[in-house]
């Protein structure tokens, strides 16, 4: 790790061997560093450190971590201190994938008998008891959620809090005897065990048999200890920590992408001072970058302007709350250094990287240390205290601290002035509840850095692998093609002959992976793609039915294809091949039975020899309607694709201050208690009738960034039902609704049907004629087009809108009409109504 080795090195490994040994921990480093490196050796990713572990320069020597404790000056003691006897806790980051597996090696190398997970409770919150006890009692769903509406969308906010803080609840519970008793039901079972469920990443290894020392259960056929981790700790059971961090599989799947044309990159390589990543930094550019994409955290970046991963372990660490206000001291001390001043030259070298700031607990460690001549271990039993607020502590020290005692000098007899000392004392107590681990902020930094380097310098292969880890976000995704867009990435759609299973680099661009589209499973995808490298690419939807016949593809998945424009390349009429389907099904079957059969005489060869093809199936008929094929990409793949329709609607988003969809459900404590406005597409509408006989609606809407479910209650139902259509685009204004199990609805209380204001609307108002828009100038609607309005030659123009380019051309002269309903009808029942308007 260090090549030459100078004597503090030496001098700092061999004091953490020697504590290591004297606690009795040489078995729990060598267990750790052994599935550690099982990890790596098995291409399975693992984190460069989290937690105070990465403090210890042992564990970076044996490769349990990977940043340098002595460059960063990482404590050893604010991981394992000698004079505060407690189990060593390694928390380790692998690739979210294949945690799995490195859980597997632990099991298989020290018997499934001496390894079990450990279980967690899922306890009934505020919001929870509300709504159970309320479908308990028989309450209405609406007024439940008016009820937990009332309670705060706040992190351990109780009954108890709400009531006191909430008068409009208050009110409720005296002057309606249901609340009360619904109120006075879930005070009494918050906080109770809702259900039993593995701990995400804890696992206890034992030298007996795991039952010699714990009860075990089952659970999701999992062995787990009935005794929750604190139990665990207390008896003194080995535990540890396989956490999963999607970030790292991002950069490993990127890694790969890159080393299709670059061999030999390596990310651990990298330069950690490369000056257009900080430039990205600089300029706020981070979205994807990992733990700096909060818009706030984003605007700081330009203001402090980092060139170094100091200036990032830093903003990791203050940007929470508390720690925030010394944000603008930090930027200052940076812009300004002369304005940065020290109680004493004693701080210098302990605050000068953090420009005058506290901000880590390691760095109130050194101050003890530095100031007041403490040992570390004594120092992280302080600084544990003041961060607990235990002031009879305190007290004590603050004596030990600036005058000395038995076992330290005192500041004052170090040269600092006493009401000095007493000054810094008093700061560090403050601070010690809000200063950060800085072992943890310096390992995540570089993670954060990986990532930025990768969007700075290889975008198409980072956005793929983001966007292949976030599928199960419907939010993210739509968030992050917006983001390809901004950095000038192509998102192309799912193609049947070039798509992979995950996004993957098709040229300049990135292609939509087939895991996108509904109805197809994982096993089904890689059988297509298989079948795509052996037999070639698929020439038609026969074809591809023919080859793809046997291997458990349905209607239903192939319907999903075509709906969602995976056979666009092939014949982007999608209404062709829907309604072809049917009989490319059954002919394929038909013929694959007969052949299976041995029926096989001259005609079936005759048969076979034909080799049909798509257009033995296709009828001609006019393609779904730009709308149509939306909606239908957002129902199969629950993304906008080829487009979207709000385009039209722009200055409506304006004029509503309206938001996001992922804005709601990303950054919903931020607009709690708050009203918010949407500009949504409706997917689908559900109605309910609720206790009283009134008719309630649930509302599936969309905008380009994710889904949402609006309800809308009796009353405003009744004033917009004729609103409510399929398809229509609506300016929603209501709160948020957040259920305990962290799903975000949107309670509306405003329904508005926007103006459509669209380039082609103004347009259309300064020319009068007849405006027809077509897909290309190369499809055959086109000619019909040509052919239907040269039989009514006159002197109004003719204006033809393509989609394929966005431009609108005017027809030459000798192609002008005259008008007459019948050509307008008959052109409408060809490109749809909504495709053709004649202005006077």
């Amino acid at each position: 790790r260090y090549g030459e080795v100078n004597e503090a090195v030496k001098k700092r490994l061999e004091h953490e061997l020697s504590v290591i040994d004297e606690m009795g921990f040489t078995d729990y480093f060598l267990i750790v560093q052994d599935f550690v490196n099982y990890a790596k050796t098995h291409n399975i990713p693992v984190g460069p450190g989290r937690g105070s572990g990465a403090g210890s320069l042992c564990a970076y020597c044996v490769g349990i971590t990977d940043v340098d404790p002595i460059k960063y000056d990482l404590l050893f003691e604010r991981f394992l201190n000698p004079e505060r006897v407690t189990m060593p806790d390694f928390d380790i980051d692998f690739g979210h994938t294949k945690r799995q597996d490195v859980i597997q090696y632990v099991i298989n190398k020290y018997g499934l008998d001496h390894v079990a997970q450990i279980v967690t409770f899922g306890t009934l919150a505020a919001h929870a008891a509300i709504r159970d006890v309320g479908r308990v009692l028989g309450l209405s769903y609406a007024k439940v959620d008016s009820i937990a509406a009332l309670i705060p969308n706040e992190l351990n906010i109780t009954l108890a809090d709400a009531v006191e803080r909430s008068k409009e609840l208050r009110d409720l519970i005296e002057s309606d005897r249901s609340v009360k008793r619904l109120v006075e039901f879930a005070l009494k079972i918050e906080g109770m065990p809702r259900h039993p469920s593995r701990h995400a990443a804890a696992v206890v290894i034992t030298r007996k048999r795991v039952f010699d020392y714990v009860p075990l259960a089952l659970n999701d056929d999992a062995v787990v200890t009935q005794y929750t981790m604190g139990e665990i700790e207390q008896l003194g059971l080995l535990k540890m920590d396989f956490l999963g961090l999607r970030n790292l599989t991002t950069i490993d799947d990127a890694v790969k992408l890159i080393q299709i044309s670059e061999p030999d990159f390596d990310i651990s390589n990298v330069p950690l001072n490369d000056k257009k990543t900080f430039k990205m930094f600089c300029e706020g550019r981070t979205e994807g970058v990992f733990q700096f994409e909060n818009k706030g955290l984003r605007n700081i970046l330009t203001q402090l302007q980092p060139y170094r991963i100091e200036d990032l372990i830093a903003m990791t660490s203050l940007y929470r709350p508390g720690p925030m206000d010394s944000i603008p001291k930090y930027i200052e001390g940076r812009k300004n250094p002369d304005s940065i001043q020290y109680a004493t030259e004693l701080l210098r070298p302990i605050l000068e990287v953090t420009n005058g700031c506290i901000v880590y607990q390691e760095q109130v460690m050194r101050i003890f240390r530095d100031i007041a001549g403490y040992s570390l271990g004594r120092a992280d039993i302080v600084r544990r205290a003041m961060a607990k607020k235990k002031h009879d502590v305190m007290q004590s020290e603050r004596n030990a601290f600036i005058y000395g005692d038995s076992e330290c000098e005192g500041a004052v007899k170090r040269g600092v002035p006493e009401k000095v000392a007493g000054e810094i004392f008093d700061e560090m107590s403050s601070f010690a509840s809000y200063a950060f681990n800085k072992s943890h902020a310096a390992a995540y930094a570089h993670v954060a850095y990986y990532t930025a380097y990768l969007k700075c310098h290889y975008k198409k292969e980072y956005f793929a692998a983001l966007l292949s880890n976030v599928l199960d976000s419907s939010a993210k995704v739509s968030k992050y093609i917006d983001e390809c867009k901004a950095e000038a990435v192509k998102v192309l759609p799912p193609d049947i002959n070039r798509s992979g299973s995950a996004f993957t680099i098709d040229g300049s661009c990135i292609r939509f992976g087939l895991l996108a589209v509904k109805n197809l499973g994982y096993n089904l995808i890689e059988l297509v793609i298989s079948e795509r490298q052996s037999g070639g690419e698929f020439k038609g939807l026969y074809d591809f039915c023919k080859r793809m016949y046997g291997k458990d593809f349905n209607s239903r998945a192939l319907d999903s294809l075509i709906r969602c424009g995976a056979f666009d390349s092939i014949n982007s009429n999608r209404k062709q091949l829907v309604m072809a389907v049917e009989s490319i099904y059954n002919a394929v079957a038909d013929e694959k039975r007969r052949l299976s059969d041995g029926q096989v005489g001259f005609f079936d060869t005759a048969f076979e020899e034909a080799k049909l093809s798509d257009s033995d199936f296709i009828t001609d008929c006019e393609d779904y309607s730009d709308d149509e094929k939306l909606d239908m990409e957002v129902e199969y793949t629950g993304f906008y694709i080829s487009g979207h329709s709000f385009d039209k609607y722009k200055a409506d988003f304006k004029a509503n201050s309206c938001i996001y969809v992922s804005d709601v459900l990303e950054r919903t404590d931020e607009f709690k208690n708050k009203p918010v406005s949407l500009l949504i597409r409706v997917s689908g509408v559900k109605k309910r009738t609720v206790k009283s006989g009134a008719t309630m609606a649930v509302v599936n809407c969309s905008d380009e960034s994710g889904s949402i479910t609006v309800v809308v209650f009796p009353q405003l139902l009744a004033k917009c039902e004729n609103l409510l259509n399929k398809s229509a685009v609506l300016v929603i204004k209501g709160k948020i609704s957040q259920y305990s199990e962290g799903k975000t609805e949107i309670v509306a209380e405003t329904i508005l049907q926007p103006t459509k204001r669209s380039e082609d609307a103004s347009e259309n108002k300064k020319r009068s004629g007849l405006h027809v828009r077509v897909k290309s100038k190369t499809s055959p609607k086109f000619d019909r087009l040509v052919n239907i309005i040269s039989g009514f030659k006159g002197d109004v123009p003719v204006y033809v809108y393509f989609n394929d380019n966005n431009k609108r051309v005017v027809a030459p002269k000798n192609l002008w009409i005259q008008p007459n309903q019948a050509l307008v009808t008959e052109l409408e029942g060809i490109f749809g109504k909504e495709n053709v308007k004649l202005i006077k």
